[in-house]
Formats: C-alpha cells, structure tokens, sequence
C-alpha cells in the first residue's frame, strides 16, 4: 500500500469524528453496544430497545458523516474558487507590470517628443530671425542690379578719366609747343634787336 498522504488522514479523521462533537467516541459506544447486544442474552424487549438505540446512534453517525462531506466538498469548492481567484489576481499583478512598462516607454516617448518640439521651436525662432528665401533672392537680385550699375558706372568713369588723361595730355603738349614757340618767338625778337643797331653803325 501506499503511503498515506496527511490530506487523507485529516479527510478521514473529519469522517470520523464530523465536527469535532464526539462522532469518534460515538461510533466506539455504538461498536461497544453491538458487540454486546450480540453476546449478551437480553429479553426481547430490551434487545429491541438497544436495537433502537444503536439505530439512533448510527444515523446521527450518519448524519454528521454527511454533514462533513458537504463540508469537505464545500471546502474544496472554496479551494478552488481561490486558486481561481489567486490565478486572477496573478493575471492582474502580471497585467499590471506590462501596463506600467508600457506607460514608461510612453512617458520616455513624451519627453522626447517634447525635447524634440522645444528644440523644433528654438530652431524656428532663430529661423523667422532671418528673412526667408524669397526675400533673400530678391534682395541678391537688387544688389546684383545695383552691382551692374555701379559696374557700369565705373567703366564710365575709367573712361572719362582715360579720356580726361589724354585730353591732359593734349593739353601738356600744346602748352610745351606753345611754351616753345614762345621762347622761339623771345629768341628770334632779342636776335633782331641785336641785328638793328649794327645795321644803323654802317
């Protein structure tokens, strides 16, 4: 046979003695009683009365025999509705922790998002300091038009200043052909007033 587990012993023991009221002694009194009623001569009257009496015995036996199987099996209900309830509340705890994990990620998710858009907005402030593209490209095209101009201008002013240096020069060389033909005219007058008193001594 196989060992007795303390489940059965406690399970047995329950059947014997029902609730704790005296079950056990009873059954000892009523196995007492029959071994006496069967070795015993009593009149038919009183053997009829023990019979009686071992009746009574054994259905409140009965009863309380009973009555502890419903308790056992009420209990081993209970237990199982605990180990349901247990297995819940597990599923729950477990449930739980993925949901808090999950709400970490999201709030590691918000911060960087949120990182994210303060940085966006400090780079769009230092954006809207600068004109965009469109005004860009209109102010490169009126300093390019302005730059043309002023390229324009400077080959108008070279050439009048090329044109004013050989005017200049013009200038330089009529005054010195001017200034020669002066001193030509000097030379050639002061040679004629020398010629002129020697002409009148002959």
């Amino acid at each position: 046979m196989g060992s007795i587990t303390d489940d059965e012993v406690i399970r047995k023991r329950l059947l014997i003695d029902g609730d704790g009221a005296g079950d056990d002694r009873r059954i000892n009194v009523l196995m007492k009683s029959f071994t006496k009623w069967c070795h015993s001569n009593f009149s038919p009257e009183e053997g009829f009365s023990q019979y009686q009496r071992m009746l009574t015995t054994l259905a409140q036996c009965e009863f309380s025999m009973g009555k502890t199987l419903l308790v056992y099996d009420m209990n081993l209900k209970e237990m199982e509705n605990y180990e349901a309830i247990y297995a819940d509340i597990e599923r729950s705890i477990t449930s739980a922790h993925e949901k808090i994990a999950e709400c970490k990620k999201e709030i590691q998710r918000a911060k960087r998002i949120r990182k994210n858009r303060q940085e966006y907005d400090a780079l769009a402030r230092v954006i809207k300091q600068h004109p965009d593209r469109h005004e860009t490209l209109k102010q490169l095209e009126a300093l390019d038009k302005e730059l043309q101009q002023l390229s324009h201008i400077k080959e108008n002013v070279e050439d009048k200043l090329e044109l004013r240096k050989k005017q200049f020069h013009v200038l330089l060389t009529t005054i010195q052909e001017l200034q020669q033909t002066l001193e030509n005219d000097e030379k050639t007058d002061s040679d004629d007033t020398q010629e002129s008193p020697m002409e009148n001594g002959d």
